[in-house]
Parts: structure tokens; C-alpha cells; sequence
């Protein structure tokens, strides 16, 4: 297994393309690194502060919001880096700070859609999710993060064109120290969900406020002090093409925070907060999976835009195959820690009264690890200009994954949430996949031709 390593490791850091793949992924690794452990950390004190039924009220309140805000998202990061990558690659600048300026515009516009539904839906989101009217108030007042939010996607996809992943790392790190500092203040006085929920809001909006203002900064410098008055009728030719991209990860995105992005609210709603608190915490845990994981697919898709726009197969090809080999190296050798000593981890960590999340972990584990083998997935076919076909995908397993939630979790209980999650990961990541390899095989066919 080390020599298996020891060779892995040395064919990457050969290609000066997986090197900067890899550099860009070391700073937003460094920073998910800590990000993650202090969030694990937070985690931890939230929960033994709140015991599993207020830990599953604050699961709902903030997945309610992250819901809404979801909901009305056009996930302009994508766009960002599909179509400014692709401009800034061909020199045409002035038609990369179009995008910018139609993508923030578009964002601040589901922004404040966001808010809106939020605003209205929260007497429904306290009385069915947190199963407590009573806290109609802190289900609006979260919501003002959205605001904050309001052109977050937009700036970090600028940041990341520009190899800016530094400074977005940074900003992460601060953010989570910020709300750790809060939350464990909050711990040691004892205080109540007040305080966590506000310690929570402080740190999203310190880490929103500071990418967006370094993205402005660095759309200054790209392209001058006067990019935002650059004229969208440079886009006329590509703007329905634009637009097709945007709704089209607008709908995916929305799939997704049905199928999978809104799991404690499914659960809390059909179950109570109290297995909401147990299923919040397999999540988290299972975070321990992703965590070096989760930076390779922002840093991996402007590579992949910038490769196939030169129509490099052989390296688009180089990327995906040493990436996932990666990828399994670590999720695997995890995953088999997580399962023989997960339920000594949760003793020692959120307390014995916690040990019913080891039978979810264990499920969500499996579908975790097949995700991270191939977490290039949606990004490579975003690449290829091929927005609609996980869309159409992720809607077909959605609707076969809420059809056998009212079937199964009746019976089985918040284990049934753990299988459908795991299940429908699997479905949807493997045919994207597939789609993916048949294409680069098409397209690689093409030009040994020409």
C-alpha cells in the first residue's frame, strides 16, 4: 500500500498541471483542514450544550435557511468559471467582465428572492421543521444571512479564475475561528440556543462580506476601475446560451437541495428534532470522509475549462483518472477507520447519548466514499457544456428517492433517510460519470481523426 502511494504521488507531482492542481488544493485544503476541524469542534460544543432535541432545532433553522437561499440561487459560481475562465483563456476580457456583471446581477437578484421566501415561509419553517412557533423571530433573523450572501457564488468563482484560492482560504479560516471563539464562549457560560444561533450568523456573514469585497477588488484589477459598466450587449450572441446555464444549474441545484441538501429538514419533519439531532451528527461526522475531498472540485474545475477550451483530452483524461485514484487512496482507508471505531469516536466527542448516529454514519459512509472517487462528476460535465444532463438526472433520482421516503421511512426510521442518501449518491454520481467518460471518448475520436 505505501509503495502503491509512494508511485501515485510521484506521477503527479511529474505534470506541472496536476502540480498546480494540487498547490491550489493544498491552500483550500489548509484551510478545510482547520475550517473543518474547528467546525467539528463547534459541532461538538453546540451538541453537548443542546443535547440531540435543541441540536436538531438549530439543524433545522439553519438548513431552512441554506434551503431557501438554495432555492433561489442561479449557483453562479459555475457560470463563473465556465464562461469568464473560458474569455479571460481567449483574451477576450472585456466579455469575461460581462459575465461577471450579469452573473452578480442575477445573483443579487435570487438573493433578495431568497430573503423574500424566508421572510414569508417562517411561521411554516418554525411550526413544522423546529415543531415550535415560538421561534418564527430567529427563523427571520437568520435569514438576514442571506443578504449578506448576496453575491458570495459570483466573487468566489472571480477568486478562483484567478488562482486566488489563497485568499479565499484564508477568509474561510478566519470565519470558522470567529464562530468557534463565539461558540465557545457560549459553551463554557452555558448559554442557550440564543447564543449558538447568533455565533453562527456572525461567522457566515464575516466570511460573505469579506470574499465578495476581495472579488470586487480583484475585478478592479483584471479590468480596470471601470468593469462594471462594461456593456452586456457584448453577450448578445451567447446571452440565451448564458441564460440556459444558469436556469439550468438553478434547477439542478434545486433538485439537489430536495434529494440531498435538506436532509435534517426531511428528517425533523417526519421524525422530531431529537433524530434531526442524531442525523445532523452522522452528517457531521461523515464530514471527516470529505474533508480533503471537498476543495478538489472547485480547484479542478478551471483546470478542466481551461483544458478542454485548448481541447487537451489527453490531460482532461490525466486529471479525472489521477484524481480519482487520489481520492480513493484516502476515502477508503477512512472509511474502514470510521466504521471499526466510529462508536468509541461518538462517546468520546458528542457523549453516549449520541451513539444511535453510528448506525446512519456507517450507510452514509457508502455513498460518501463512491462520491468522493469521482467528486469531478458535475464539474467535468459542466465543462463540457453539458448543464442539462445532470439536471435531468438528479430530477430522476430525486423523484424516485422522495417516492420511497413515504414508503420505507415509516418503517425503518432516520436508518431510511442514511439509505436513500447513500443510494441515490451512487445512482446519479455513476451515470454522470459514464456520460463523462463516453464523452471524452467521442471527443478524443474527433481529433485523432481531423
Amino acid at each position: 500500500m505505501f509503495t502503491y502511494i509512494e508511485n501515485l504521488f510521484t506521477r503527479f507531482i511529474k505534470n506541472a498541471l496536476i502540480r498546480r492542481i494540487l498547490l491550489n488544493t493544498s491552500y483550500l485544503f489548509s484551510a478545510t483542514g482547520l475550517s473543518s476541524g474547528m467546525s467539528f469542534v463547534q459541532s461538538i460544543l453546540a451538541g453537548r450544550l443542546l443535547g440531540p432535541a435543541s441540536f436538531g432545532t438549530l439543524g433545522a433553522l439553519t438548513a431552512f435557511t441554506s434551503t431557501m437561499n438554495k432555492l433561489a440561487s442561479f449557483r453562479m459560481q459555475e457560470l463563473v468559471i465556465r464562461y469568464v475562465g473560458h474569455y479571460q483563456e481567449n483574451d477576450e476580457t472585456q466579455r469575461a467582465a460581462a459575465v461577471f456583471k450579469v452573473a452578480g446581477f442575477l445573483e443579487v437578484i435570487g438573493s433578495l428572492v431568497a430573503f423574500g421566501l424566508i421572510w414569508f415561509l417562517a411561521p411554516v419553517g418554525s411550526r413544522i421543521f423546529a415543531h415550535d412557533p415560538t421561534l418564527v423571530d430567529w427563523f427571520r433573523l437568520y435569514g438576514f444571512i442571506v443578504l449578506a450572501n448576496i453575491m458570495y457564488e459570483t466573487s468566489t468563482g472571480i477568486l478562483h479564475i484567478f488562482d486566488r484560492f489563497k485568499t479565499v482560504a484564508i477568509i474561510n479560516v478566519l470565519q470558522s475561528a470567529l464562530t468557534l471563539t463565539l461558540i465557545a464562549i457560549a459553551f463554557f457560560s452555558s448559554a442557550g440556543l440564543t447564543a449558538v444561533v447568533s455565533a453562527y450568523m456572525a461567522g457566515k456573514i464575516f466570511g460573505s462580506l469579506g470574499v465578495t469585497g476581495t472579488a470586487i477588488f480583484q475585478a478592479r484589477q483584471a479590468w480596470g476601475v471601470n468593469w462594471w459598466r462594461t456593456p452586456i450587449k457584448l453577450l448578445a450572441s451567447e446571452l440565451r446560451t448564458l441564460l440556459t446555464f444558469a436556469f439550468s444549474t438553478n434547477i439542478s441545484g434545486t433538485v439537489s437541495l430536495i434529494a440531498k441538501d435538506s436532509e435534517v429538514l426531511w428528517v425533523s419533519a417526519f421524525l422530531g428534532t431529537q433524530s434531526a439531532g442524531y442525523y445532523k451528527t452522522a452528517i457531521a461526522l461523515s464530514g471527516l470522509l470529505q474533508l480533503p475531498i471537498s476543495p478538489l472540485p472547485k480547484v479542478t474545475f478551471p483546470e478542466l475549462t481551461r483544458e478542454i477550451a485548448r481541447k487537451n483530452w489527453q490531460n482532461v483524461r490525466y486529471i479525472l483518472q489521477q484524481g480519482s485514484r487520489l481520492a480513493a487512496a484516502y476515502s477508503v482507508p477512512v472509511t474502514v477507520g470510521l466504521v471499526i471505531f466510529g462508536k468509541i469516536l461518538i462517546n468520546l466527542t458528542y457523549g453516549e447519548e449520541f451513539l444511535p448516529t453510528y448506525e446512519p454514519l456507517i450507510i452514509l459512509l457508502i455513498g460518501f466514499t463512491f462520491t468522493n472517487i469521482f467528486y469531478w462528476n458535475r464539474v467535468a460535465l459542466l465543462s463540457l457544456a453539458r448543464p442539462i444532463f445532470p439536471t435531468i438526472v438528479n430530477i430522476t433520482g430525486m423523484v424516485m428517492k422522495v417516492a420511497l421516503i413515504f414508503l420505507l421511512v415509516p418503517q425503518y426510521g432516520y436508518i431510511a433517510f442514511a439509505l436513500l442518501l447513500s443510494g441515490y449518491y451512487i445512482f446519479t454520481v455513476g451515470l454522470a460519470a459514464v456520460r463523462v467518460f463516453l464523452d471524452l471518448r467521442s471527443r478524443g475520436e474527433v481529433v485523432t481523426q481531423e
